[in-house]
């Protein structure tokens, strides 16, 4: 048997001659339990909240986008665009042209982003789950319809329910005008277009319309050349395996961006947010921790008898030692795991029931704050506590060896 474990497990659960010492080793276990609970809970939420606004972005954000690295445009019809649209792997390859345009309606205008996409475009069938007025529609037979995002709709006050009030889309001609007309409308390409629905996303895609390829070729006078290609895979298909094939056989004129290479900036927010948490929570819990400091080192002085007596059995400093560090840290441990099991609970709980509902002004569609439980979270947690209990225990523990020699002396 592990002795120091054994006189630890004994110290632990024996009666202190002081009731101080049980009272403060109690307050330890109960700070380390809160802050480990609190630490995963708050984790998990972020975890839910993150996967909330991913799936939002996700909905309008494909998988892979190929674009050229120099120049707004470029000829998708050559020999290995036509053979990669033709790939099972494939589940939907949309044609993409861009670019900002004058937005007008009725007396109102605003400077907006027109994406003309291809049909594969609507194969995404969560596209409705964004729309937030009207349908997700572009097409019906002959007719063209556009999708505009919410900042649009809010600044044009644009009425989707209204087919003799269209969108009016303003473009500059290719070619200036020659006629020496001084009419400033002559310059541009201007075309109507009703709206079908509105989406809402965020305030980078909700400056956005959606309209048919078709549409926007005649708009830009752009008859072949697109600006990207938006795909998304077949289920089970790894779309970094994918884009490392197409890099491979592309060429350097063009680049090939994955979801978080398309939103860095979103992505590097979500896990910033999540790491300053996790510090601040850490700190809390820390302070936690060290309280045992306190706790051994009152208990330290409740058992020097204990202390001399195991000295003059032959002891070493050693065994001493690792007798208080095992104590200290079975009482940061215990109520570690207690607050990881407590924080799991809560968390399931949360997710089966929604125990805590969010404000009704809230944007986000759940009503209840989302969890998501990852493992490498309570890893987390369960090794910061170790570390920094293993730290305050181990300091604690030099005390009962502080004056070990004097110690039969002065008993």
């Amino acid at each position: 048997m592990n002795t120091p474990f054994y006189i630890a497990r004994r110290y632990l659960f024996a009666k202190k001659s002081t009731n101080a010492i049980n009272i403060i080793s109690a307050i330890s276990a109960a700070g380390v339990f809160v802050g480990s609970a609190a630490l995963i809970i708050i984790l998990s939420v972020f975890n839910g909240f993150e996967q909330v606004v991913l799936k939002m972005f996700n909905t309008i954000t494909p998988e892979l986008v190929i674009s050229p690295v120099r120049g707004k445009t470029f000829d998708p019809n050559t020999a290995y665009f036509n053979e990669l649209k033709k790939k099972k792997e494939i589940y939907s390859y949309t044609e993409v042209l861009s670019e900002n345009a004058l937005l007008r309606y009725n007396d109102k205008q605003s400077v907006g982003l027109v994406k003309g996409v291809s049909p594969d475009y609507l194969k995404n069938k969560s596209l409705d789950s964004i729309a937030v007025d009207g349908v997700f529609k572009l097409e019906n037979k002959s007719l063209n319809y556009a999708v505009i995002g919410s900042a649009i709709q809010t600044y044009l006050m644009v009425n989707t329910t209204d087919p003799f009030n269209p969108l009016q889309v303003f473009s500059p001609k290719k070619k200036s005008n020659q006629s020496g007309s001084i009419n400033p409308a002559d310059d541009f390409t201007i075309l109507s277009i009703p709206v079908s629905g509105v989406f809402e996303v965020q305030q980078d895609f909700d400056n956005v319309a959606i309209v048919p390829l078709r549409f926007a070729r005649k708009l830009l006078e752009e008859p072949v050349k697109i600006s990207s290609i938006e795909i998304n895979l077949q289920q089970g298909i790894e779309p970094d395996e994918f884009k490392a094939r197409i890099e491979d056989q592309i060429g350097k004129d063009f680049e090939v961006k994955n979801r978080i290479q398309q939103n860095t900036v979103l992505y590097n927010i979500l896990g910033s947010e999540k790491w300053a948490v996790y510090i601040i929570l850490t700190f809390i819990l820390i302070i936690a921790i060290f309280n045992i400091i306190g706790s051994l080192t009152m208990l330290v002085i409740d058992k020097l008898k204990d202390i001399a007596i195991l000295s003059s059995l032959g002891a070493g400093k050693t065994l001493i030692k690792r007798i208080f560090l095992f104590e200290g840290m079975m009482i940061t441990m215990a109520g570690c795991i207690s607050g990881l099991i407590v924080g799991l609970i809560f968390c399931l709980l949360q997710q089966k029931l929604g125990l805590v509902k969010m404000s009704q002004d809230n944007l986000i569609i759940t009503s209840a704050y989302p969890v998501a439980l990852k493992w490498k979270d309570f890893l987390l947690v369960f090794i910061t506590v170790t570390v920094f209990s293993f730290m305050a225990s181990a300091l604690s523990s030099n005390l009962s060896v502080k004056k070990v020699n004097h110690l039969n002396q002065d008993l």
